[in-house]
């Protein structure tokens, strides 16, 4: 039952990418790359809401920087483009397609920020999933953009998600009792800051690697341990 909000968030990504596929066929270039930027302005809108919402500067400040260097470390970009690549291979004939790009950039939107943390805390501690559902909505209209603009690869975001959403669900009956409010706002900002880079992607403005800044999202509760 606690996976129940991460199911249901999986299922509108799936199918928001099915209609975003049917709306493709129909969509001039010129459409799509107007829907991008403008879903590239909501993204940026989303991303800048939820970092205003921090509280710490210094904890957003040192978790993005520690964040980058882990990341880059590891270069989570890398292993994700890789993967990505290799479901274009095995999934689709078009080398040239952007499948890759389209997995990623949905992957990291859908997976990033405040809403599928409080969603996993409030899944995992309360059983309930309001806040799963709302992010459902918004995730599946997003991911129809997404796909109708990138393609195909954006599909497979869904499974990711619901591995992450429901992790992150399960480890909430167990480490919940650790998480303080405040470090729980501060992984949000930071999270919100990586939307905010999403959107600056999509826009074109910068090429930021964002998935290797995905351990920022959670260094807040290291350092709210000593700071806060």
């Amino acid at each position: 039952m606690v996976l129940l909000g991460a199911a249901v968030n999986a299922a509108a990504i799936f199918i928001g990418a099915g209609l975003g596929m049917l709306f493709k066929k129909g969509i001039p270039e010129r459409v799509q790359k107007t829907l991008t930027a403008a879903l590239g302005l909501c993204v940026l809108f989303i991303g800048i809401q939820g970092a205003l919402a921090g509280e710490a500067l210094l904890i957003e400040v040192l978790s993005l920087v520690l964040g980058a260097l882990l990341g880059e470390w590891i270069d989570l970009d890398r292993h994700l483009n890789r993967f990505g690549a290799f479901l274009q291979k095995k999934l689709t004939k078009n080398d040239q397609s952007s499948f890759g790009e389209a997995f990623v950039s949905s992957t990291l939107f859908v997976c990033v920020g405040a809403m599928a943390i409080v969603g996993a805390i409030e899944a995992g501690m309360q059983g309930k999933f309001d806040t799963y559902y709302t992010k459902a909505l918004l995730d599946g209209v997003t991911i129809l953009i997404f796909t109708s603009s990138l393609g195909f690869g954006c599909f497979f975001s869904g499974v990711v998600l619901f591995v992450y959403e429901g992790t992150l669900s399960l480890a909430a009956k167990f480490v919940s009792a650790f998480l303080t409010e405040a470090m729980i706002t501060e992984m949000s900002a930071v999270g919100s800051i990586l939307i905010l880079a999403i959107g600056l992607n999509l826009l074109n403005v910068t090429k930021i690697k964002v998935a290797n800044l995905l351990p920022a999202a959670f260094l807040p509760i290291l350092f709210c341990l000593f700071i806060r």
